[in-house]
Parts: structure tokens; C-alpha cells; sequence
């Protein structure tokens, strides 16, 4: 048992210094010319475009779910659910709607990413980059990351009006209160802050999506199998990366309210 905990702990120091590594490249790649604009444009439109859809959907519904078993409770406990508007609001913008969103880019975009660096590694696109003199991470990790966390941070935005205009439908038809009554409750809870920090999570955890994608891509294992088990890996170890880091940033920016 002590042996494979040590070799446990010796396996998770090399990957965190593999990882460090590869965002520290990144992060340089970001930084220094030359810049692949329109590679980070296109990316940008794989991630944002294409993925605005099923976001939309899903935050709709779970504004539905909010506001009805938040109804639902509060009648139990004080008979009265005219706080829910407010309540609603306030778990929206500071939980539900960056990170609900930053799941589901993380199922699409993340696994989808981490399948095609899985197989660029495995047909040996990477090392023929390698030969031809381009930095793999400049050219594979760098476009991905910048357009990752700009819309990571458009795709909050929108995933928490979305949230909120339907928590405002579903209370004006299921709590008999009208647009003005739910901005006023609103109002008293959360502020324009509130959605400033949700935009500051999406790019956050959009930044944290492609860095573990091409991490488990660099690191793809021969065959279909592998190409598999890294695309698991990334979407799993990006999940708990991801609510990891809400709890961090939530705590941050409760000493800012």
C-alpha cells in the first residue's frame, strides 16, 4: 500500500510539472509573436458559435428547475416565496450559469479537442511539426487557449441573461410576479458586479479547458484505446479543475460584494 502511494505521489509531481510546464509555454506563446490570428479566430467559432445552442437550452432549463424547487422549499419553510426571485438571481450569477456553462463546453469542446491532439500525437502530425521547426504548443495549444477564454467569457454573459430572462418567465407564469417585480428583488440581491464576476469565471475556467485537453492529447497512448482513454481523462480531470477553481474564485470575490 505504501509503495503505490508513493509512486502515486511521484506520478501526480511528474504530471503537475509536465502541466506547469505547458502553461508556462502557453502563457509565453500568448504573449510573444508571431501571432496565428487566424487559427484563434476559427477556434473561436468552433468553441463559441457552435456550442451557444445547447448552452442556451440547458441554462433555460435550469432556470426553470431554480425558480420552481426554490418555490417549492420556501413554501414548505416560511409559507412565503416571495424571496425566490431574488434568491434565484443571486445562485444564477454567482454559480449556476458560468458553471453549468463551462460543463458543457467542457463534454463538447474539451473532449473534442483532446481527440484531436490524441490523434495528431498518435499519426505523428506532432513530431513532424517538431522536424519542421514549429513549436507544438505555439501552434496547437496557443489559438485554442486564447479563443477558449474569450468565449468562456462571452458564453457566461450570455449563459446568465439566458438563466435570468427565463427565471423572470417562469416566475411571472409560475409565482403570478411580473417583470418589474422580479428586476426589483433582483436588484436587492445581486448588482452589475455580480455579472462581471461570472464573465471573469467563464474565461477562467475557458482558459482551463484546452490546457488539460492538449495536456492528455500530448500525452495519447497508441491506438483507438487511447485516443479514448485521453479524451476521459481530460473531460474528468477539466471537470473537477473546474469546480475546484468556482469554490477558489467564489471565496475570492466574497470579500469583494
Amino acid at each position: 500500500m505504501i509503495d503505490a502511494l508513493g509512486g502515486g505521489l511521484i506520478t501526480l509531481g511528474k504530471y503537475s510539472q509536465e502541466l506547469l510546464g505547458l502553461m508556462k509555454n502557453t502563457f509565453k506563446g500568448v504573449l510573444t509573436p508571431p501571432f496565428r490570428v487566424r487559427d484563434t479566430i476559427q477556434q473561436f467559432y468552433f468553441i463559441a458559435n457552435q456550442s451557444v445552442f445547447i448552452i442556451i437550452v440547458c441554462v433555460s432549463f435550469a432556470a426553470v428547475v431554480t425558480i420552481i424547487e426554490s418555490s417549492f422549499h420556501m413554501k414548505i419553510v416560511i409559507q412565503n416565496d416571495s424571496l425566490v426571485p431574488g434568491f434565484a438571481a443571486m445562485l444564477i450569477l454567482r454559480e449556476l450559469g458560468s458553471v453549468v456553462m463551462a460543463l458543457l463546453l467542457t463534454s463538447r469542446v474539451g473532449a473534442g479537442i483532446a481527440a484531436e491532439v490524441g490523434t495528431m500525437k498518435i499519426t505523428e502530425q506532432i513530431d513532424a511539426l517538431k522536424m519542421l521547426g514549429l513549436d507544438p504548443v505555439r501552434f496547437i495549444v496557443v489559438p485554442r487557449f486564447i479563443a477558449s477564454v474569450a468565449a468562456g467569457f462571452v458564453l457566461a454573459i450570455i449563459a446568465n441573461l439566458v438563466c435570468l430572462f427565463f427565471a423572470m418567465l417562469v416566475s411571472t407564469m409560475k409565482l403570478g410576479s411580473s417583470f418589474g417585480a422580479f428586476i426589483t428583488a433582483m436588484n436587492a440581491f445581486v448588482g452589475f458586479q455580480d455579472l462581471v464576476f461570472a464573465g471573469i469565471k467563464g474565461a477562467v475556467f475557458g482558459a482551463v479547458i484546452p490546457l488539460f485537453s492538449c495536456f492528455y492529447g500530448f500525452r495519447c497512448r497508441a491506438g483507438a484505446e487511447g485516443v479514448g482513454l485521453a479524451t476521459t481523462n481530460s473531460v474528468v480531470a477539466t471537470s473537477v479543475a473546474i469546480i475546484v477553481l468556482d469554490f477558489v474564485l467564489t471565496y475570492v470575490f466574497s470579500y469583494m460584494y
